[in-house]
C-alpha cells in the first residue's frame, strides 16, 4: 500500500504519515520512509470495501525516518532524531538541507549533506512536548529550493521520571464515632507530571502505609473509608492514616509519593450519664437563707458536647417540697438550693433522690438502655444558735388617750428556739427624730406610756421592739407594735363663726336666715349629734330666735320684718352647742349677723357694694373674647402699615450695589405742546441756574416749550447766552456740587449730575439755538409759511413765537411804566 506523500507533512493528516510509517516498517524491515511529492496529480477512488487507492506521480520528495526523541538522554553522543532526504538528490552532494523552526541549530541539528538530525540537549516532556519545524532542499548549482518549505513535528517521547505528588497534604478531617464499616471518610487525589496517554507512567495506585486496620482506600479512585467497627471516640479519638500513590499502576519499578491524613471521630450520644457513688451527704445549718444554694451533685458523661447535656431531678415529694435542684451550664453538676427554711428543733435530715438523665438522646444506641442514672442525697440539718423568735409576726394595741403615765398598753413575748432556751431581754429601738411615749419592760415585754397621748394629735403610733437572748445579745430579732389611741370626749363641739350671716332688709318674720352646724375633734362615738339653744339666764332676744332640727343643725329665724341697715348694721347672736357624749361638753359662740339691701330675683345672699363688685368682675370668657378682638385689630394694623411700605417702589432698580450709580428716568416728554418739561437752561446757564436756585416749583416765564426743548438738545454757547466769561466753569460746578449735597429733596444715595459747558474763544460762534430763549430774535419767520406744506407746522409754530414774544414785550413795557 503506497500513500501519496503530499499528506505526510499536512497537519491534519499527520496520523495517518505515523500510520504509514508504522506499516511499512512491518513489510519492509527498514526505517520509515515518508515521501513528498511537490507537483503530484492524485485521485482519490473509494472502492467497495472503503479502502482508498491513491495515484501519484513524483517529481521530487522528502524522504525522513523518525520523528520522536526520548526525552532525559544522558548519552555522551548527539541522539540521532531522524534523516531529511529528498528524490531529488543523486548523491552528488549538489542538495543542500536546511532545518529552521522551534530548537533549530541550539537543540536540534541537521548535516547540510546527508539530511541527519541530531538532538544535542536533554529534552523535558514536562516542560515542552513537542517542536514544530521547517525543512528545506536547495540546490547548490541555482541556489534555488528544489522544494517548497516544509513543515513536520519531533515529539518528545515520556519516560517514567516524575513521581506522583500530593499538592494539597496534609489533610485533616472527621468521621463520627461508632460508624458503620465502609464509611466515607475522605478522598485524596494525586498528580503525576508525566504523559498520563503515553504508558503506564501517569497510572496512580493508592494504597495505606499507616492506619491499618481501622481504615482502608480505593486503589483506584482514593476515597478513605472505615474498615473496623465500633471505634470508640472515648477509647481513641485522633488517627494519623498515611496514604501512598503509585505510578507504573503499582508495579515494580514505579515511582510514589504519600501524604498524610489526620483523622478525628467525633462524638456522638453512646454514653449515659453515671453517678460515681450511689449515696451523698450533706451538712445544712438551719440558718441556711431560702433561694441559695446548700449542695452540688454531679453524675459523669463520657460524651462532650450537647451529648454530655444532663438534666437532675428530685424524685422524692418529701425533697422536692424543701428542696430543688438545677444544672449549672459550665460544671454541669446539679446545684441544691433551699426552698423553705429549716428547723433543727422539727426535722433533723432529708433524703433526696436525684436522677440524672441526658436530654439530647440518640436513637440508633436506644439499645444501650437508659441514658439515666439515680443517686441518693442525704442533707443533715444541722442545729445553730437562732435568735429568740415572738409569738406574733407583729402587735396591734390599743389605750385611751388622756391615760394616766405608766398605763399598760400591752405585752409582747418571744423565746429561744434553740434547745437550751436561753432567757429572752427586750427593747424598744430609740429614734432620735421622734418622741418617747412607750417604755418597755425588759424581762416581761409589758409596754407602758411614758406621756399623755391625744388623739387628735396622733391617732396611731408605730414602735420596734428587739428581743435578745441573755446568753448571746448579738443574736437579735425584730418585731413591729402599732398603738392605736382610742378618743375619749374631751373636745366641746365648736360653730363655726368664721363667715358673716347675712340678712336681708327686706326679711319677712318668721323667715329662716341662715342653718348652722357645729364641728368637734373627737370621733363621732362621743358626739354622734348636737343640740343648739340661746344660753340660759338671758332675756329673750327680739329680733331672732333659734330652732333645733334635732339633726345636728339648728335654723336661725326672723322674729319681725324690715331690717334697716342705716338704722342697725350689725346683730350679734349667742348659740350654745352641747354634744351627746359622756360627759357632756358645751360651748357659747357669737355669730355676726349683718344686714343688707339684697338684690331681687336672687337666691344667693350679698349685698349691694359685693354685688358690684362681683357684677364688675368679667367671665374667663368675656375676658378671652376682648383679648382677641385686642389681637386682631393689632394684626390689621400691622397688616396695613406693611401693604403701605410695600406699595413704595425703589428708586433704583438694581439691588446689588448702590453706592455709585446713575439714576435713570425714563420719562416721555409730552411733544411741542409740553410747557412742563425740565428747563435745561438751569443746567446749561448758571446765570439762569441762579434765578431758579429757591424756585424750583415755579416754572420761568421767559422759557417756552419749544426753547427748553433745544436747550436739551443742544449745548451752551458763550455768544449766545449772557455768563460772566471771567466765571470758571470748575467754580460753577462746586457751587452745584455743594448745592445738591444740601438738598434735601434729592434721593438718599449718590446720583450723578453732568454739567457741560462748550467754553469761550470760538471766532465761529455757536450754531446752538439755546440762547435763543435769553433774547429775542430780529429773523422774519413770515417767509416760512411760502415754504409750502411740509413746513407749515415749523411756520405756525415760530408765528406763534413772535405773537408771544410781542405780547411779553409789551406786558413788560406796561409794568415797567406802572
Amino acid at each position: 500500500m503506497k500513500v501519496n506523500p503530499s499528506y505526510c507533512l499536512c497537519p491534519v493528516l499527520l496520523c495517518l504519515c505515523f500510520l504509514e510509517r508504522g506499516y511499512e516498517a512491518s513489510h519492509h524491515s527498514q526505517a520509515k520512509i515518508i515521501s513528498r511529492s511537490h507537483n503530484a496529480t492524485h485521485n482519490h477512488n473509494q472502492t467497495k470495501d472503503g479502502e482508498t487507492e491513491v495515484h501519484h506521480r513524483p517529481k521530487r520528495g522528502w524522504i525522513w525516518n523518525q520523528f520522536f526523541v526520548l526525552e532525559e538522554h544522558i548519552g555522551p553522543d548527539a541522539q540521532y532524531v531522524g534523516k531529511l532526504h529528498s528524490n531529488s538528490d543523486k548523491g552528488d552532494g549538489s542538495v543542500r538541507y536546511i532545518l529552521s523552526g522551534e530548537g533549530a541549530g541550539s537543540i536540534f541539528i541537521i548535516n547540510e549533506v546527508t539530511g541527519d538530525i541530531h538532538a544535542t540537549k536533554s529534552l523535558d516532556r514536562e516542560k515542552k512536548s513537542h517542536y514544530v519545524l521547517h525543512a528545506q532542499a536547495i540546490d547548490l548549482n541555482t541556489n534555488k529550493p528544489l522544494e517548497p518549505e516544509s513543515e513536520f513535528i519531533i515529539k518528545v517521547q515520556d519516560i517514567n521520571d516524575n513521581a506522583p505528588k500530593f499538592p494539597d497534604g496534609p489533610f485533616v478531617t472527621t468521621v463520627p464515632e461508632m460508624a458503620e464499616v465502609g464509611t466515607s471518610v475522605f478522598q485524596v487525589t494525586a498528580t503525576d507530571a508525566d504523559d498520563p496517554t503515553y504508558g503506564n507512567s501517569a497510572r496512580v495506585v493508592y494504597s495505606v502505609l499507616h492506619g491499618q486496620p481501622y481504615f482502608s482506600v480505593d486503589p483506584k479512585t482514593g476515597i478513605i473509608r472505615t474498615a473496623l467497627t465500633d471505634m470508640d471516640r472515648e477509647a481513641r479519638e485522633h488517627y494519623s492514616v498515611v496514604i501512598q500513590a503509585k505510578d507504573m499502576a503499582g508495579q515494580v519499578g514505579g515511582l510514589s509519593g504519600s501524604t498524610t491524613v489526620n483523622i478525628t471521630l467525633t462524638d456522638v450520644n453512646d454514653n449515659p450519664p453515671k453517678f460515681p457513688q450511689k449515696n451523698y451527704q450533706v451538712f445544712v445549718p438551719e440558718s441556711a437563707q431560702v433561694g441559695k444554694p446548700v449542695g452540688k451533685i454531679k453524675a459523669n458523661d463520657d460524651d462532650i458536647g450537647i451529648n454530655a447535656e444532663i438534666k437532675y431531678s428530685i424524685l422524692n415529694p418529701e425533697g422536692a417540697g424543701m428542696f430543688s435542684i438545677s444544672t449549672d451550664k459550665d460544671t454541669r453538676e446539679g446545684v441544691i438550693m433551699l426552698r423553705k427554711p429549716l428547723n433543727y428543733e422539727k426535722k433533723k435530715q432529708y433524703s433526696l433522690h436525684i436522677s440524672a438523665e441526658n436530654t439530647h438522646l440518640d436513637p440508633r444506641f436506644s439499645y444501650l438502655g437508659s441514658f439515666k442514672d439515680d443517686a441518693t442525697l442525704k442533707i443533715t440539718v444541722g442545729d445553730v444558735d437562732e435568735p429568740p423568735v415572738f409569738s406574733m409576726d407583729y402587735y396591734i394595741m390599743e389605750v385611751y388617750e388622756n391615760a394616766k403615765v405608766g398605763t399598760e398598753v400591752g405585752a409582747v413575748t418571744a423565746r429561744d428556739p434553740d434547745s437550751k432556751n436561753s432567757p429572752v431581754r427586750y427593747f424598744i429601738e430609740r429614734r432620735e427624730d421622734k418622741e418617747v411615749y412607750f417604755d418597755i419592760e425588759s424581762i416581761s415585754g409589758v409596754i407602758r406610756t411614758t406621756q399623755l397621748l391625744d388623739r387628735e394629735d396622733t391617732p396611731w403610733h408605730n414602735i420596734t421592739v428587739m428581743a435578745t437572748e441573755e446568753d448571746n445579745p448579738s443574736l437579735q430579732s425584730h418585731v413591729p407594735v402599732t398603738v392605736q389611741v382610742l378618743d375619749v370626749n374631751d373636745n366641746p363641739p365648736m360653730i363655726n363663726t368664721e363667715d358673716e350671716i347675712i340678712i336681708c332688709e327686706s326679711t319677712r318674720a318668721g323667715q329662716v336666715i341662715q342653718t348652722i352646724t357645729a364641728v368637734d375633734k373627737d370621733d363621732f362615738a362621743n358626739g354622734k349629734g348636737f343640740s343648739f339653744s340661746f344660753p340660759g339666764g338671758v332675756p329673750a332676744n327680739p329680733n331672732f330666735t333659734i330652732k333645733d332640727n334635732e339633726d345636728s343643725t339648728a335654723s336661725i329665724i326672723a322674729r319681725r320684718r324690715r331690717f334697716h341697715r342705716l338704722t342697725q348694721e350689725l346683730y350679734e347672736l349667742p348659740v350654745v352647742v352641747w354634744d351627746d357624749g359622756e360627759p357632756v361638753l358645751s360651748s357659747t359662740s357669737t355669730l355676726t349677723l349683718r344686714v343688707c339691701s339684697c338684690q331681687r330675683g336672687t337666691r344667693v345672699k350679698i349685698c349691694q357694694g359685693e354685688a358690684f363688685l362681683s357684677s364688675a368682675v368679667l367671665s374667663t370668657g368675656a375676658l378671652i373674647a376682648i383679648l382677641l378682638c385686642v389681637l386682631i385689630l393689632l394684626a390689621i394694623v400691622i397688616l396695613f402699615i406693611t401693604l403701605r411700605r410695600s406699595k413704595k417702589e425703589p428708586l433704583i432698580i438694581s439691588e446689588e450695589d448702590i453706592r455709585e450709580n446713575v439714576v435713570t428716568y425714563d420719562d416721555e416728554g409730552g411733544g411741542e405742546e409740553d410747557t412742563e418739561a425740565f428747563d435745561i437752561i438751569a443746567l446749561r446757564n448758571p446765570a439762569a441756574a441762579e434765578e431758579l436756585k429757591f424756585r424750583r416749583d415755579v416754572r420761568p416765564e421767559c422759557i417756552r416749550p419749544w426753547s427748553s426743548r433745544r436747550l436739551a438738545r443742544g449745548r451752551l454757547s458763550p455768544s449766545s447766552l449772557d455768563i460772566d466769561e471771567e466765571m470758571e466753569v470748575g467754580e460753577f460746578i462746586k457751587q452745584r456740587v455743594a448745592e445738591a449735597d444740601q438738598d434735601t429733596s434729592v434721593p438718599p444715595y449718590d446720583s450723578l449730575q453732568t454739567y457741560a459747558y462748550e467754553g469761550q474763544g470760538s471766532p465761529a460762534g455757536s450754531i446752538s439755538s439755546l440762547g435763543s430763549a435769553g433774547a429775542h430774535s430780529n429773523l422774519d419767520y413770515n417767509s416760512l409759511d411760502d415754504w409750502g406744506p411740509k413746513f407749515e407746522k415749523i411756520a405756525e409754530l415760530y408765528g406763534e413765537e413772535v405773537e408771544t414774544a410781542s405780547e411779553s414785550t409789551e406786558k413788560a413795557e406796561s409794568e415797567k411804566q406802572t
